[in-house]
């Protein structure tokens, strides 16, 4: 049941209406069964795993939480008779404690993960490694949960903000499951902290006209997106993709560039979805992309692309690594050795670095993502090292910062880098993306696919290029608007009931007569949903 399919919309019909029937109070349970109800039409068994990863992450938020009170209650009873000294080993130890628990759960949880999604991966790597000396790690055919990335971050945050103390854990293990398994964001994000999510999912809410047309138009953009553009761009992406010998030059560099365009849709389009439905039961989803391909640099392309992802890298790795002590002497170390400008950036070089080999690595069990990700991060490390002789070449040239031109060329500059970057995360193996890559490279001044036929020969028809191209047309034009704070949905609501709908009708026809499904043909998954 993938947010393409129709029993998928009978599904959210029923959903809506129960859960405006229910009393106030019971609605977070109809959306509790509703989602255990969706992973188990889609995982069966998996749910298990889920139901185990939540009762892990909330007795383990449970008992965190409950040895930093003892050690609380125990400074605040005690305290006139301690001594500083004894105040501190007090604290220490309660930290220890709460630490060692910490520790204990994201080490489970992590490694249900890890032996799901990573076990064969480890196993190859070892074998070709130690295989020559008759020690070899068997492999298994192990069957992924649902969301089990998704859910994996969040139960890991929740871990670390109770012990932080930034809030209370759940006494009510129902409605942890729920934050746990919330079926709209569970396939593919966006990734939800507890404390912007939770409350919203407990609270109690009236059914609102205004929030359902808002919902219903993020919904229609979202399947515009995957059933119009991301689906269609998704035939010649294969063709190429998976006959890469057969193409050289320009023609695999449009590849890539489709399978940008294609991976962007999707996965925009899959949240847009979650967030419109979530919308009409009152409740708001993080955003989880903002125009990233009007980005002017790679690092603010990933501050626009899967927002949910990179804030919690940067808040539970990131943050954790550059500031920590250990990183704090490799600094000094650094600035005595390599100077004061480049040795005070070498720890945050390095956080950095390995938070991006973790964006490749959480994308899947395989090399081309680790690729993926060292690819991203030695751009961004390297814009970040060489602003200063950017900065000071521009102002040589002549160039304002606020030219247009000049804009225009930070974002057609990041859009190549990031559409060469995708050879790592499309193709099958790294051998072959760096093959495609070098490829790439080859008759470069070939622009006769554009009008020899061979664009026909990808899998679509020239009415359906046409189609394409005109919807990536709008696709452009919708994210100049919001790129230039024009609220569209706004607007759109603003106008008179007839016309509102007539937009509404208009969308619905467009997928009904332009969209990619039915019997003959059955692409439907989302890109993310392996991820």
């Amino acid at each position: 049941m993938t947010f393409t399919s129709f029993p998928f919309l009978l599904f959210v019909a029923a959903v809506v209406l129960v859960y405006y029937l229910v009393p106030g109070r019971f609605q977070w349970c109809v959306l509790l069964l509703a989602s255990l109800v969706f992973y188990w039409v889609n995982s069966h068994w998996l749910l298990l795993v889920l139901l185990a990863a939540a009762a892990l992450t909330y007795g383990a938020g449970r008992a965190i939480y409950t040895v930093n009170d003892a050690g609380r209650r125990c400074l605040k009873e005690q305290g006139a008779a301690l001594s500083r000294e004894e105040k501190k080993l007090c604290k220490e130890r309660t930290k220890k404690k709460a630490k060692r628990i910490l520790l204990l759960g994201v080490l489970l949880d992590l490694g249900m993960l890890l032996f799901l999604k990573y076990h064969n991966f480890f196993a190859e790597t070892s074998n070709s490694l130690l295989g020559r000396f008759g020690l070899t790690i068997p492999l298994h055919h192990l069957l992924l949960p649902l969301g089990i990335s998704y859910y994996t971050l969040q139960a890991i945050a929740y871990m670390v903000d109770i012990y932080r103390g930034k809030y209370e854990p759940d006494r009510n293990f129902g409605k942890f499951l729920l934050f746990m398994s919330f079926f709209p964001q569970l396939i593919q994000g966006p990734i939800a902290r507890h404390d912007q999510l939770a409350r919203q999912l407990y609270a109690e809410h009236r059914f609102d006209y205004q929030r359902l047309c808002y919902g219903v138009q993020l919904m229609l953009w979202g399947w515009m997106k995957k059933l119009i553009i991301a689906d269609r761009l998704a035939m010649p992406v294969d063709q190429i993709f998976n006959n890469s010998a057969q193409y050289s030059g320009l023609l695999v560099f449009f590849g890539a560039v489709c399978y940008g365009l294609q991976v962007y849709t999707d996965f925009s389009g899959g949240i847009d979805v979650a967030r419109g439905f979530s919308q009409i039961l009152g409740v708001e989803l993080a955003e989880n992309f903002r125009q990233p391909y009007f980005s002017r640099s790679i690092e603010e392309f990933w501050r626009r692309w899967h927002i949910t992802l990179g804030a919690w890298l940067r808040d539970y790795v990131f943050y954790p690594l550059s500031l920590s002590k250990t990183f704090g002497n490799l600094g000094k170390k650094a600035r005595k050795t390599f100077g004061t400008s480049f040795g005070k950036k070498l720890p945050a070089f390095l956080a950095m670095f390995i938070v991006y080999f973790l964006v490749g690595f959480w994308h899947g069990p395989s090399w081309k993502y680790i690729a993926f990700g060292v690819w991203n991060a030695v751009f961004i490390m390297s814009g970040i090292l060489l602003k200063e002789f950017y900065e000071a070449a521009r102002q040589k040239c002549g160039i304002r910062e606020d030219a247009v031109t000049w804009r225009v060329f930070q974002m057609f500059r990041t859009f190549l880098i990031c559409s060469m970057g995708r050879f790592f995360s499309r193709a099958g193996r790294l051998t072959t993306a760096v093959s495609m890559f070098a490829s790439v490279f080859r008759n470069t001044r070939d622009l006769s696919f554009l009008l020899d036929g061979t664009l026909l020969t990808l899998g679509l028809d020239t009415a359906n290029w046409f189609l394409l191209f005109i919807a990536v047309l709008v696709l452009f034009a919708v994210g100049l608007l919001h790129e230039r704070g024009v609220r569209l949905r706004d607007a759109i609501a603003a106008q008179p009931l007839i016309f509102r709908w007539g937009i509404y009708c208009a969308a619905v026809l467009a997928l009904l007569v332009f969209g990619m499904y039915g019997p003959a043909y059955s692409k439907t998954a989302f890109i993310y949903e392996q991820f």
